[in-house]
């Protein structure tokens, strides 16, 4: 069974070292000492608690059919005359999309604000890491 380091674990939950310890600390995730005496998740109980926390999220997904939210930062907003291309910075994931620019300026986008991308594909691939 592969066991997930806390700074691992808060990379693959999308947040800081400190909140993953927090959570450790308050038992909502269990951790054990490795042969290096280093606090370890088990990569199920990881698993089930990425699921937990996923399920508790903002109300905001009930009123969508995309699974997949990526809320982050707009870092880049490319404007043509009927086209946009927004990147949007998710944790470690870089999102681009494109869109038409009347729907850029109707969210009011702008660089430095929040935005959530929403991904919903018929298909998925999935690589080993």
């Amino acid at each position: 069974m592969q066991s997930y380091t806390i700074g691992q674990a808060a990379r693959l939950l999308g947040v800081s070292p400190d909140t993953a310890r927090r959570w450790a600390d308050a038992g909502r995730v269990v951790t054990h000492r490795d042969e290096s005496g280093r606090r370890v998740i088990d990569g199920k109980s990881l698993a089930a608690f990425s699921t937990e926390i996923a399920q508790s999220g903002d109300d905001d997904a009930s009123y969508t059919s995309a699974r997949n939210a990526f809320p982050g930062i707009v870092t880049a907003i490319k404007l043509g005359d009927i086209a946009a291309q927004v990147t949007i910075q998710a944790g470690p994931h870089r999102l681009v999309s494109l869109l038409t620019r009347e729907a850029v300026e109707e969210l009011g986008l702008e660089v430095g604000m929040q935005a959530t991308a929403r991904v919903k594909s018929t298909s998925v691939h999935i690589d080993r890491t």
